[in-house]
């Protein structure tokens, strides 16, 4: 087997709520914990921020509190100090359509500032917010490369992406995904 290459990647508060125990069969909470089961074995990393440290604090499972400890002790977190980006908050405020979408992207944000300030790679169960980014991105440069994966769309095969290295694969980018 080639060697895969260490990625950075940012994990939304939503797959360490989905995440289920060992025996769970609901397939949102099964692929939740499949992908981050996978994301240990495979030695990627996970990239926090105070803001993202909090989201998971409030929305964690058992299971996805024990894989965030298992991370830490094995070294395998990135913890960033402050990646905030104030143009890329100002584009995505420009861009929403209406204020509820304003906000959602705001609450968002957060994810895709530790993604550009790593490897551009957001895991997140979010659909509508992915839609929203997608859409901002005609308008907003920095989002059109950041790739976004969901590990409940089946189609998306999340852990063959991350076998292979989780490459920033064309079809995964928010400028290229469609975003009605």
């Amino acid at each position: 087997m080639p060697r895969t290459f260490s990625k950075r990647l940012v994990v939304d508060a939503s797959i360490a709520r989905a995440s289920g125990r060992e025996d769970a069969t609901f397939p949102t909470s099964k692929h939740s914990r499949d992908f981050l089961h996978e994301v240990l074995r495979i030695c990627h990393r996970v990239v926090w921020t105070e803001e993202i440290i909090r989201e998971w604090n409030l929305h964690q499972s058992r299971f996805a509190r024990r894989w965030r400890l298992t991370m830490k002790q094995k070294g395998k977190d990135v913890v960033l100090s402050d990646p905030a980006h104030q143009p890329l908050r100002q584009g995505i405020d420009d861009t929403a359509r209406t204020e509820s979408q304003r906000q959602a992207m705001q609450k968002d944000c957060c994810l895709i500032e530790a993604a550009l300030a790593t490897d551009l790679s957001v895991v997140s169960l979010d659909e509508n917010a992915r839609k929203l980014f997608a859409h901002a991105s005609a308008n907003v440069n920095e989002l059109k490369n950041v790739v976004w994966v969901n590990p409940d769309k089946q189609e998306e095969n999340c852990p063959t992406w991350l076998s292979e290295g989780a490459k920033p694969e064309s079809a995964r980018r928010l400028g290229n995904y469609p975003a009605q």
